[in-house]
């Protein structure tokens, strides 16, 4: 069964070996993760969930292409965080509010620009689609970190 100290240690381990600074981003965010939860301290329950979702990500496995392996299966455990215990990472909902600011401003812009010019419309939708969308994720973020929910 893989713990978290033993998830901790085998990609402090892994970073270490590493000399790609973005695949040492990637381990330094994983164990950053890691140290928080076990900090956190959850129930017996909540830590053996935790270590299935572990076992189950398969860490100890060797890729060829390491940092994409490990980049996919650090997004499913931010995945199973955010779905099992409704935690967060930091910067979550301004990341995710901006994408979809920048969407709806795209489609905002191509309305506005059909009655002016079309360029201007689209940059000043998407101007102001991500204007709102930080806006909104950082609220969303503040209400998260003050009910103690990011990670």
């Amino acid at each position: 069964m893989m713990t978290i100290d033993k998830a901790i240690s085998l990609l402090t381990s892994l970073k270490n070996e590493s000399t790609k600074e973005s695949e040492i981003r990637v381990y330094k965010e994983f164990i950053h993760i890691l140290k928080r939860l076990d900090e956190r301290g959850l129930s017996k329950e909540e830590i053996e969930s935790v270590e299935e979702k572990l076992q189950d990500l398969n860490l100890e496995s060797e890729p060829k292409n390491r940092k994409r392996y490990f980049k996919k299966q650090l997004h499913s455990f931010k995945e199973f965080l955010n779905e099992s215990f409704s935690l967060t990472t930091k910067n979550h909902y301004e990341n995710l509010y901006l994408i979809i600011g920048m969407v709806f401003g795209v489609t905002f812009g191509i309305l506005i620009g059909e009655a002016s010019d079309k360029s201007m419309g689209i940059s000043l939708g998407i101007c102001m689609g991500m204007l709102i969308g930080i806006l909104i994720g950082r609220f969303k973020d503040a209400e998260a970190e003050k009910e103690g929910k990011v990670i």
